[in-house]
């Protein structure tokens, strides 16, 4: 405004000595004279600056107008986004310093796009453990985002993996040991069939071995059905549950099997409340198989003991017996399917390896754990499970939980 006001004035002051310089032209002085004489020089100077003044305000804000035009450009490439372009507006007055802030955004954000951008593509290839430098603002909300989508995805692809190794597994597992008990039947049934024995004696004999391989072989396929049915999720049958009692009661439904092998099972319980949420036909079954275990491989202890304790929200159950202990090179893998401790005396005891598989398995799906120490004194499996919590205690219902785990 002050340019044009003064580039105004400069024209006027010219043109005024201008004007006195013309009435010397005989040509030029009619003219001049006439609007001197009749509007005066004060109206015409005044008419001639109100005429001059836009056409000098627009000559003083040429750059002005095209430095603004610059910016409206650079701005439109942002919104398109063309990061990266910069915006020639030079100078030191304000909008200059809108051009060096706003270039500076355009090119930091093309610098940050450019990475996540890298950052993709290594994913696209597979590098799930590529991480994009996480900045400032919404640019590195975006980023946070995709390394933690880029880490679930590497999560979900492992698990699939492992389930497609532990499906693999266990079909050659079952393959094998369906197997070995049916070519023994099939064995002995030739046999017969073909009438290779001495006398009814010897028949009745093989009758025998082939009934016992076959109870061992339906022993294996239920043991393989329930432990498939746990881990694809089941319906559980949820109750308030006193574990204390459903345990006492089990030991002494095995007192005729501990007085056989010559033991004895002692229940230790504290005072205190020791309910719980759970299935009770499912926690049977796994303090059958402890118990039992227990029984058959620790019978030169004498005693089992079975122990409970309180710890914080945790109900903790051990169960502990005094014969010879695990094999330490055993002790991390006794609760994968299939495993035997001692081949030779599982399958002469007719272990089907899935026992403590199906123990752990139900553990898990009750929202608890399991683990085994085995020592020269003595041989531990621990429980927990959480406790049973005062509000909504005791109701119970149907309910289908999956195990949160990957089985082995």
């Amino acid at each position: 405004m002050l340019v044009s006001l003064a580039l105004t004035a400069l024209v006027l002051l010219i043109g005024y000595f201008l004007a006195e310089a013309l009435l010397r032209v005989p040509i030029a002085r009619i003219p001049v004279k006439w609007v001197i004489e009749h509007y005066g020089s004060n109206r015409a100077m005044i008419v001639a600056g109100i005429v001059l003044f836009p056409f000098a305000f627009f000559l003083a804000s040429a750059r002005l107008a095209r430095d603004l035009r610059m910016l409206g450009e650079g701005l439109n490439r942002i919104a398109d986004g063309r990061f990266g372009q910069q915006a020639a507006v030079k100078g030191k007055d304000e909008l200059s310093a809108v051009a060096d802030g706003m270039n500076r955004l355009s090119a930091e954000w093309d610098r940050y796009l450019e990475g996540i951008t890298l950052g993709l593509d290594e994913i696209a290839k597979g590098q799930f453990d590529y991480q994009i430098p996480e900045g400032p603002g919404k640019l590195g909300e975006v980023a946070l985002s995709i390394n933690r989508m880029s880490g679930q995805l590497k999560r979900s692809i492992e698990e699939e993996r492992r389930a497609e190794k532990t499906k693999n597994d266990l079909i050659t597992g079952v393959s094998h040991d369906l197997r070995t008990p049916l070519t023994s039947i099939l064995g002995f049934l030739e046999v017969i069939e073909n009438d290779r024995y001495q006398d009814e004696t010897e028949m009745r004999y093989y009758v025998n071995i082939a009934y016992e391989k076959s109870l061992a072989l339906r022993k294996l396929i239920d043991d393989l059905f329930e432990y498939t049915r746990i881990n694809n999720g089941m319906p559980l049958d949820l109750r308030e549950l006193d574990i204390v009692g459903l345990i006492r009661q089990l030991a002494e439904e095995f007192v005729p099997s501990l007085e056989q092998a010559g033991m004895e099972c002692r229940v230790n319980a504290p005072e205190g409340d020791f309910k719980m949420l759970a299935d009770g036909g499912l926690l049977v079954r796994v303090y059958e198989n402890l118990i039992s275990n227990a029984i058959q491989y620790g019978h030169a202890g004498k005693y089992i003991d079975i122990d409970f304790l309180a710890e914080g929200e945790e109900i903790v159950v051990r169960l502990q017996n005094y014969g010879d202990p695990i094999p330490e090179r055993d002790l991390p893998f006794i609760f994968d399917r299939f495993y035997r401790v001692e081949r030779s005396r599982s399958k002469e005891t007719g272990g089907t390896g899935l026992g403590l598989a199906i123990t752990k398995s139900i553990v898990e799906v009750h929202g608890g754990s399991i683990t085994a120490r085995s020592s020269r004194k003595a041989t531990f499996f621990e429980t927990r499970y959480p406790a049973l919590r005062s509000a909504g205690g005791g109701e119970g219902g149907d309910r289908t939980l999956r195990p949160a785990f990957t089985s082995p």
